[in-house]
């Protein structure tokens, strides 16, 4: 079909609108489609010799497709985002064998000339807890 029947090239257009967007014949514009969905036609090609844009021609092709797909109802689903959580009655427990963490001990810090709470009575404020 492809390079027999391109005789309907270039689209012929029907109506200019206000701002220059132009409008092409239905039966035109879809047997350029059909053209371009035929295994191994070249859809920028096709969109030289129809004169037009390619983007366009592909957003018409892509329309086209969707709307095929959603009249046979294949519409492909997306995966879903949320997983089947499974729920277990006969949990077993875990012992809880292993060892305390080693405890580490640190070097209490040297007084500093600059604090006013540094040497012997800041120590007995920090070892003495208040109600």
């Amino acid at each position: 079909m492809i390079k027999n029947d391109l005789s309907f090239l270039p689209l012929r257009v029907t109506r200019v609108g206000a701002g220059g967007k132009r409008s092409f014949d239905p039966a035109d514009k879809q047997r350029l489609i059909d053209a371009c969905l035929e295994p191994g036609a070249s859809l920028s090609g096709l969109a030289l010799k129809a004169g037009g844009n390619a983007n366009q021609l592909h957003k018409w092709v892509r329309l086209r497709e969707q709307s095929n797909a959603a009249v046979r109802g294949n519409v492909a689903q997306a995966p879903s985002a949320f997983m089947a959580v499974v729920a277990i009655d006969d949990t077993v427990p875990v012992p809880v064998s292993s060892p305390a963490a080693p405890r580490v001990s640190v070097p209490e810090p040297e007084p500093s000339r600059l604090s006013p709470r540094s040497g012997a009575s800041a120590r007995r404020r920090r070892s003495c807890p208040t109600a």
